[in-house]
Order: C-alpha cells, then sequence, then structure tokens
C-alpha cells in the first residue's frame, strides 16, 4: 500500500513537488555590478522528491501525505522582512540578505516546497548527530544545515563529481579525514563517522580563513579555488568581494546556506509544516573481526536485508570486511542480543553460499602441466618426442615447454622430464 501511495504521489502536484526536470541553473543579478548572470543550482536543488522519499528511512518512518498545516499559498514579503527575519536567527555566522539570497529563498519556498517539508521530517534522523559533532568541535550550530544543501539530507546521495553521502566529500578528502574507502566500504556513507570528519574539516578551514562565509565556500569548491580568487581580488577576504572571482556554483551556495536556514527556521510562514515522522527502532552497534555477510545476520537474526543496509550503508557489498580491519555493525537493539547469542553460528552459517571468496586453487605452469611430482623418462634408442608424448599421454609442445628445448632432437641415455 506505501508503494502505492509513493507511486502516485509521483504523478500528483508535479509543480511542487517534482523539478528534476527543470532547470540546474538560476538567473540572479550579480551582487557588486548589478548586471544579470547565471549561476548553478547546488546539486541537491535539482534532487528529485520521489528519488529522497524512496530511501529507507523515509519509506519507513516519514508520512509523504502530511498535509500542510498552515494551508495557504506560498505568500509573497517585502525585502526587509526577509532581511529582518534573518537578523534575527540566533548565529554567529553572517547571513546578509541581498537578490541572490532572495532568489534561493524563493526556490525553497516555491517550487521545492515539497523537499523542504521533507527535510524538515529526516531533520529528526540526522540534526542530533549532526549537533553533537559541532558541539564537540565547539562550532556554530547553524552549520547543520548544510548537508540540506550537500545532499538534501539523502545519505546515499552521490554527485556527478563522485562526491558521496551527507556530507558529500571527495574520496582524497575522506580520505586525508581518516574515512576509509575500498571495494567493499566507503564510510563517506557513514552518518555518524562522515559527521565527524565533517566538523574536522570545517574547523580546519575556519583556522585557515577566519571568516565563515569563506569557510563555506571553500568546503564547495575547495581551498585552492577560494584561495585564488582572493590573488584575483587583490587580498580581499571577504565572500561578497571575492564573489565574481568564484565557480559559477559556488557563486550560488554561501546564498543556498543562508537560504537553507532561513526556510529550516521560517517554513510555516510560507505555508509549509514537516512530513510527519517517527523515530527509527532504537539500535546499537558491534565490533566484529571477521567476515560475515548481511544474508547470515538476515537469516539468524530473522531481520530483513532492507534494514541492514539502511543502518549500515557503508558497506557497499552487503558484507562486513571484519578480516581485514575491525568493523562496526549497527543493528536494532533486540537483533543485537540475537546475534551475541549465535557465536560463531553465525558466522558458518551458509558461509560457502555468502562468502564465496577461495583462499586456495590449484594452477598450472604455462604449458597446461601439472605442477605436482616430477615425473622422468630414459631414451631409448630410436625413440623421439612423438612416440614418447603418446606413450604418456601428453602432447610434444608440453615435453618441450617441460624440458626447455628448442628443437625435437634428443639423444638416447639422457632423461627427460615427462611429468
Amino acid at each position: 500500500m506505501r508503494k502505492f501511495i509513493l507511486l502516485v504521489l509521483s504523478f500528483i502536484s508535479v509543480s511542487s513537488v517534482m523539478y528534476g526536470h527543470e532547470a540546474d541553473t538560476l538567473v540572479v543579478h550579480n551582487p557588486r555590478t548589478g548586471a544579470p548572470e547565471v549561476i548553478d543550482l547546488p546539486e541537491a536543488m535539482t534532487e528529485r522528491l520521489d528519488s529522497l522519499l524512496n530511501d529507507w528511512l523515509a519509506k519507513n518512518y516519514l508520512d509523504p501525505l502530511a498535509d500542510c498545516q498552515g494551508g495557504f499559498a506560498n505568500p509573497s514579503f517585502n525585502d526587509s522582512a526577509y532581511a529582518d527575519r534573518l537578523s534575527r536567527i540566533p548565529s554567529v555566522m553572517e547571513m546578509p540578505y541581498n537578490n541572490v539570497v532572495r532568489k534561493f529563498i524563493d526556490q525553497y519556498s516555491g517550487k521545492l516546497n515539497g523537499t523542504v517539508s521533507y527535510m524538515l521530517g529526516a531533520m529528526n534522523f540526522y540534526m542530533p548527530i549532526f549537533e553533537e559533532a559541532l558541539d564537540k568541535y565547539n562550532l556554530p550550530n547553524e552549520l547543520k544545515y548544510l548537508p540540506i544543501i550537500e545532499s538534501a539530507l539523502k545519505p546515499s546521495a552521490v554527485s556527478r563529481a563522485g562526491a558521496s553521502g551527507l556530507w558529500q566529500f571527495m574520496l582524497k578528502t575522506a580520505k586525508l579525514y581518516g574515512l576509509k574507502s575500498n571495494s567493499l566500504i566507503d564510510e563517506r556513507r557513514d552518518p555518524i563517522k562522515s559527521t565527524y570528519a565533517a566538523a574536522r574539516y570545517l574547523k580546519e578551514l575556519y583556522a585557515m580563513y577566519g571568516d565563515w562565509n569563506l569557510v563555506i565556500a571553500a568546503y564547495n569548491c575547495g581551498p585552492g579555488n577560494v584561495n585564488k580568487a582572493i590573488h584575483r581580488s587583490g587580498g580581499a577576504t571577504d565572500y561578497w568581494t571575492i564573489y565574481n572571482h568564484l565557480p559559477r556554483e559556488t557563486r550560488g551556495y554561501v546564498p543556498a546556506f543562508i537560504a537553507a536556514n532561513y526556510i529550516m527556521n521560517y517554513y510555516c510562514l510560507h505555508g509549509i509544516s514537516p512530513m510527519n515522522s517517527e523515530l527509527p527502532m532504537a539500535t546499537d552497534t558491534l565490533m566484529i573481526s571477521r567476515d560475515v555477510h548481511f544474508g547470515q545476520i538476515s537469516d539468524l537474526c530473522k531481520l530483513d536485508i532492507e534494514v541492514i543496509r539502511a543502518l549500515n550503508p557503508q558497506y557497499k557489498k552487503d558484507m562486513v570486511p571484519g578480516n581485514s580491519m575491525e568493523c562496526i555493525l549497527r543493528l536494532p537493539y533486540e537483533a543485537v542480543a540475537t546475534f551475541i547469542d549465535y557465536g560463531d553460528s553465525i558466522y558458518q552459517h551458509k558461509a560457502a553460499q555468502y562468502l564465496k571468496k577461495r583462499r586456495y586453487v590449484a594452477i598450472k605452469d604455462d604449458a597446461g602441466l601439472s605442477t605436482g611430482k616430477a615425473q622422468y623418462h630414459k631414451i631409448r634408442q630410436g625413440e623421439t618426442l612423438s612416440t614418447i608424448a603418446r606413450r604418456y599421454g601428453t602432447t610434444v609442445k608440453k615435453l618441450r615447454a617441460l624440458n626447455n628445448m628448442r628443437n625435437n632432437k634428443i639423444r638416447a641415455g639422457k632423461r627427460l622430464r615427462v611429468l
């Protein structure tokens, strides 16, 4: 029934909740020159709502039929109202207002209002993690809205450039901050580990620039591009001063961040209400030091494999590679006790089926001959390679390869390896 509801949703209210086919650019007036210009929308602002709702957490813990409590169309406000509301957000970060910020507020409160409703509901899942990490590193609380423009709070998000996870780490940066990535695991998808890595990265960027708007710009396009923009601006260290020298997407990135803070604080004024949400089941973690497949856990713990995948998104092939490194496995609380009770049995359960990995295999040399115990033949007068090959059920080519022979000449009395 729920799948049917999601299917129906994909066909209704297209103008307000479906925007995957819309342009991924925005026309604004340059805040310094006033001239019209085209800037790129952050990729998360072009994500389809039906794709967001297909996430396991959304399908199981969000109610997509939640009606807007306000029950009115998105109203229009003048510039002074927006500027005043931004100034009243309790923030240590500068959040100025201009026409570019207004354009992004209009996006969130207009065609993206369905996405905002989704993100307001999904915040219950992720905000406690974000807030705890930011608090640990003494970072501004308002940075918790950065994943809104990075991934639209979709943990499986992957950008065109290859960035992944809620915080959209590129592979090189992720490894610098201790996030492992190989054929079996990608910790960029781990909500907890990636959040703490992002907090460390943001703290280091602030130590570099001492300005939060530059930090956010550098998070988007990298410190190298920000440093070039500063150099081309004669050493200016204000985001709006170096604006013209930044990449197109980064020009919209800080305004989008300001707009995200605005809409998350004032969504009610725009007739947007959060989707009804329930917190997921209570979970706990296990430290795993042996390979174990999600299928083994699913079979013995009587747990839907989709639940295991959703709670452990960092494992790319449904396997925890405990033989390679000590790994964390997150399971519903009651399943943790079951896992412990089974002990070694859980690792042995259908191991040949789930863990198809041969440790040893017999091989043959280049001539296709066995590499077992060698066997020799004493050559008799009148024998040839052909007659010897027939006697031992092999070929002349293999005999020559075994004995490193350049031609077919042999001598009576000599020993010839035949196996």
